[in-house]
């Protein structure tokens, strides 16, 4: 199946495996609380037991230095895109309130990403992911 839209992780390639990891599972559910249309329906095994949704569509995780994300993030806004963040001031707080005060504090240009979520119509996410390789 092929959807008209796509979803895309952009993560830092110097962090440390364990932040890269962190960083896509938070940015995943960022995705999800942001367009609740991309869970799917929940799993039911052959015994009956049910299971958690899980996204409904494929997600592509690409690899990015500290420039090419600040340009990810410019090329979105630019497309009227609203993605989900994770700065590398993240690492250093324990919940949500203080992760968006982390940000808050910080201008859009002076963002030290560690990564990005995206969604949105395929054509703009791959305009906007473009030149990036996806991680390996």
């Amino acid at each position: 199946m092929r959807f008209d839209t796509k979803i895309a992780i952009v993560v830092r390639d110097d962090l440390a495996t364990w932040q890269k990891l962190n960083v896509a599972c938070f940015l995943s559910g960022g995705l999800v609380g942001s367009n609740p249309g991309l869970a799917g329906q929940p799993y039911v095994d052959a015994s009956g037991q049910v299971y958690g949704p899980l996204v409904r569509q494929p997600i592509l995780v690409f690899s990015a230095s500290a420039d090419e994300l600040a340009k990810v993030l410019q090329r979105a806004l630019e497309r009227g895109l609203r993605p989900s963040l994770y700065t590398k001031g993240l690492f250093a707080t324990s919940n949500d309130a203080d992760n968006r005060a982390a940000v808050a504090r910080v201008s859009t240009e002076a963002l030290d990403l560690a990564g990005l979520a995206l969604h949105g119509e395929r054509k703009e996410i791959d305009k906007v992911t473009k030149g990036l390789a996806l991680h390996s």
